[in-house]
């Protein structure tokens, strides 16, 4: 008997250890952040400071410092790709996708930081700048004389465009975490990094917006969804030429590559959002960025990329006046080198909101699928 009573003893004391470690698991499980892990319990992780990848700062703006830890809220997942459209072809692996919950979108709080300043930027004067004869500017920083650049602009760009729905264009996003405020309270908290994973509030969306105009336009594209600069920053355009690469192997109908930024522009603590009103809404402005080639960049074709963003300017303007900042027409390569109808577009700044950005895409959307259409009209 005193045997018996002992085993169902154990028993019960096996049992009550078992429970309280069940119980404990919660505590004791690991979220992945990254390329690391914490602890669940932990909601603050450090991650990398960027490091520059050009020499030269773009005209008028002061790259973001991002500092500090980064404080992680919870939240709902991303939202989901928008709905299935024929002439739109998303690509994201399934590792990027993996990523999305890395680096969680974080709302402005205390507003701490400093102040958010709209600005519109006009007509620009000045030896660097001239004037297209249909709307907008170029900033010519170049060998190039004023005079030359201007004629150069007036040649139509020689690209085999189709509205069958062919996918002609691509777009990309080198660094695809960039993001931006919301809502606008007229400042920023301190802890905020204008970065995120998450794919409905970074440049992805932007280039949702832009791929659904375009589409609606009968207009084939391909959109790469791709985290190219998470977890690792450094590196983000060797990162995006290998996705150009693989769409341009397996699409070789795609003639036009839009990588789709947003600029940082500050001076001090204060950061400047550039914006416009069109058809009653404010949107980000716009800045196009088309590399020249000084010798030393193996760009052959600099001269295509460039009379397509002179067109694609001035359509936008022509529809849209006051979209676009003037182009910035400078020694950058940025794997302009892939297509003849290879540009950056910068959509506003730090400072913009969502839904400026968002507009902003949609109006750049609207103005590319007019571009091609044009094109498309005059090869017949």
């Amino acid at each position: 008997m005193n045997d018996q009573c002992k085993r169902i003893s154990l028993l019960c004391a096996t049992g009550c250890v078992m429970l309280c470690g069940w119980r404990l698991m919660p505590a004791l499980e690991s979220v992945r952040i990254g390329a690391g892990s914490c602890p669940a319990s932990a909601a603050v992780i450090s991650l990398p400071e960027p490091q520059p990848e050009t020499t030269a700062p773009l005209p008028e703006t002061t790259a973001a410092v991002e500092t500090g830890t980064v404080t992680q809220p919870v939240v709902l997942a991303p939202a989901e790709p928008p709905a299935e459209n024929p002439l739109i072809i998303n690509r994201e692996s399934e590792g990027s996708k993996a990523m999305w919950h890395s680096r969680l979108y974080q709302p402005t709080q205390s507003g701490n930081g400093g102040e958010i300043v709209d600005r519109h930027f006009g007509t620009q004067s000045g030896d660097l700048f001239l004037t297209l004869p249909n709307g907008g500017q170029v900033r010519n920083t170049t060998f190039w004389s004023n005079a030359d650049l201007l004629a150069e602009s007036q040649i139509p760009p020689q690209l085999d465009v189709k509205l069958d729905g062919t996918p002609m264009v691509l777009i990309y996003h080198t660094h695809t975490t960039e993001s931006f405020v919301s809502p606008k309270t007229g400042n920023y908290d301190e802890s905020f990094n204008f970065r995120t994973t998450e794919p409905d509030k970074n440049m992805v969306m932007v280039g949702d917006a832009i791929a659904e105009q375009l589409a609606a336009a009968g207009i084939g594209v391909i959109h790469a969804r791709e985290l190219h600069d998470f977890p690792v920053w450094t590196g983000s355009y060797n990162n995006s030429a290998e996705t150009i690469r693989a769409v341009l192997e397996e699409y070789p109908s795609v003639c036009i590559a839009l990588d789709i930024h947003r600029d940082a522009i500050a001076d001090g603590s204060t950061v400047v959002a550039p914006v416009t009103e069109i058809n009653g809404r404010q949107s980000a402005q716009i800045m196009i960025i088309s590399g020249c080639d000084d010798g030393t960049m193996n760009m052959p074709d600099y001269r295509e990329n460039f009379h397509f963003a002179c067109r694609l300017q001035q359509t936008a303007e022509t529809m849209f006046s006051g979209l676009t900042r003037p182009i910035l027409f400078d020694y950058r390569k940025y794997n302009q080198d892939m297509t003849k109808g290879s540009l950056l577009i910068e959509v506003g700044s730090q400072g913009n909101t969502l839904d400026e950005a968002q507009y902003a895409g949609e109006l750049v959307g609207q103005a590319l699928s007019e571009t091609i259409r044009q094109l498309a009209e005059n090869q017949e």
